[in-house]
């Protein structure tokens, strides 16, 4: 039995027209074919009416008097499944017209199909002068395109015509297209991404499974914050039990400057005697390939496992909604857009001390800084750059941004 999720708007193939016929054989109905072969019920009703292969009775009808009798259709062929398949009567003699679902011929059929509708209207010389003519008077006119090939018929496609027209075939160049000239190249950047080895074992699945079995409640949600694309980023870290957010300033997105600051943090944790993974013993992140170095995050310098590191599942930030949550306190300091070109780590640490010094309903009135020291100190927090800011004086807007730019100034 197939997957629907696989196979919802894609085409049959020949093993599925196969199936088709088998349970037609066996006297199956649409919708249990359809469940068979993950399809639609009526997806499975037209591609039998679509390829019914009829076979003509050889048993002559004719009236007493001898006059013959013209065919009918069998009743029976009048409701579902409308093909003689799994009629007991078919490999007997029966005085009407047969009808069948074969597969072969299905699949003969639909590729032939597929072929001649992908094949389009070919041009020979006279037809391409013919229309390059028609398109130009168009234009000088000041006719749109669609418009030309409309009240012509041309029985080209839009896209042939820009086609021949950026390759030059055309009398009429893009200047004279007052809007060609205006389109731009899309730009195809190479997006980064995770080697399919490093996350084998480290899928959505296999940390739902890891948290399960061992118990675990909280973990650490980790994802990089876009400035400038091009420009600085900022790698975030959220405590899910309590939103506690820290960050750490990147000169580009890049594997190599995720560990050189992962490394750095390490070693400062060191030598105030806390070890990396008692405090980030399970870490969730995206397919960012900056995150592509998994040992850098799992491992001490020793090369021993402290922390476990898993991956969620592409284009799926769903699955990690406390750190996309709590970015939103952060984008009411810095908007989207803004770039953090000139920020450095003392006014990255600034913004996520007021971040974290918001007191918040869902921890009681409580702010994430209480609540993450309670658990781990005071002395963790300022490790990772977070100072607790008095109530009467957190600012959790863009003004914050021009304290940050002052203090540069005046630095």
């Amino acid at each position: 039995m197939h997957d629907a999720k696989s196979t919802k708007n894609k085409h049959l193939t020949s093993d599925d027209r196969l199936e088709i016929q088998l349970c037609l054989d066996r006297g199956m109905t649409f919708k249990a074919i359809a469940k068979r072969v993950g399809k639609d019920p009526t997806t499975i009703s037209k591609e039998v009416k679509n390829h019914i292969s009829v076979q003509a009775t050889n048993i002559k009808k004719s009236k007493i008097d001898g006059t013959p009798i013209d065919d009918r259709p069998c009743p029976e062929l009048l409701k579902a499944p409308f093909v003689c398949n799994p009629c007991e009567k078919r490999r007997y003699k029966c005085p009407y017209q047969k009808q069948f679902y074969l597969a072969k011929t299905a699949q003969e059929e639909y590729k032939s199909l597929l072929t001649e509708a992908r094949e389009g209207i070919p041009l020979n010389k006279e037809k391409f002068y013919e229309t390059d003519a028609i398109i130009t008077s168009g234009i000088k006119k000041g006719q749109h395109l669609y418009h030309i090939m409309k009240a012509n018929d041309l029985g080209v496609s839009k896209s042939t015509v820009y086609r021949h027209l950026h390759r030059g075939y055309l009398t009429v160049s893009k200047v004279d297209f007052p809007r060609v000239v205006k389109f731009k190249v899309r730009r195809v950047r190479q997006e980064d991404y995770i080697p399919k080895a490093a996350k084998l074992g480290r899928t959505y699945d296999d940390f739902l499974l890891y948290k399960d079995e061992h118990g675990i409640t909280s973990w650490v949600e980790m994802d990089t914050v876009i400035g400038r694309v091009g420009g600085k980023v900022i790698m975030t870290f959220d405590f899910t039990f309590c939103n506690f957010m820290f960050g750490l300033l990147m000169d580009d997105k890049s594997a190599a400057e995720a560990t050189l600051k992962i490394r750095a943090l390490k070693a400062r944790l060191r030598s105030s005697d806390i070890r990396f993974g008692d405090v980030f013993p399970l870490i969730l992140t995206d397919n960012g390939g900056e995150f592509a170095n998994v040992a850098a995050f799992t491992s001490d310098d020793e090369g021993e496992i402290e922390t476990e590191l898993f991956f969620c599942d592409p284009y799926r930030s769903s699955q990690k909604p406390k750190v996309e949550k709590t970015h939103t306190l952060f984008r009411d300091i810095v908007p989207k857009g803004e770039p953090f070109d000139h920020f450095d780590q003392e006014n990255v640490d600034l913004i996520f001390s007021h971040v974290n010094s918001v007191k918040k309903k869902s921890l009681n009135g409580k702010t994430a800084y209480e609540m993450f020291t309670f658990t781990f100190g005071d002395g963790v927090a300022r490790q990772l750059g977070i100072v607790p800011i008095p109530s009467n004086d957190v600012v959790q807007s863009p003004k914050l941004l021009k304290t940050v730019v002052a203090k540069k100034w005046l630095t």
